[in-house]
């Protein structure tokens, strides 16, 4: 009884640890098509990674709550293809908070032809229907 038990804790940490990364590159595959509708200048398209809701938390320059205002802060903040240069990701940390919530930390830079510029974010996941989403995102 006691070799099972230790049987089932094994199967049981390694089927955790295997869901963990197969969610981590699900929110990756977000986060690249992020940067690809980016730098394609498609911001709507960019927007397909937050969650389509009025409860979704945006905190740059001030805190924003709602996917439309979100949307409209981008498009204010980035109206040209000149504006919006090239995004680049450098995705430094991920941490499962649990089964449907992911909390990532990493980098943000854009190569512009008017100056470049970056900062950090937080963002958090959450895993709606079976797909993840950020919900709350700080960026700076």
């Amino acid at each position: 009884m006691k070799i099972l038990f230790i049987l089932a804790i094994i199967i049981f940490s390694f089927v955790g640890s295997f869901a963990q990364s197969v969610d981590e590159v699900a929110i990756r595959k977000v986060l690249s098509a992020q940067e690809t509708a980016w730098n394609a200048g498609n911001i709507e398209d960019f927007m397909k990674g937050y969650w389509t809701s009025d409860s979704i938390l945006f905190i740059g320059k001030s805190v924003t709550h709602g996917w439309q205002k979100t949307l409209d802060i981008y498009k204010k903040g980035y109206p040209d293809t000149a504006s919006m240069g090239k995004l680049l990701y450098d995705l430094l940390e991920f941490k499962s908070l649990s089964p449907i919530y992911y909390f990532v930390v990493g980098k943000w830079f854009l190569k512009r032809s008017i100056g470049d510029i970056g900062g950090h974010f937080t963002l958090l996941f959450q895993k709606i229907n079976g797909q993840w989403f950020i919900v709350a995102d700080h960026s700076s």
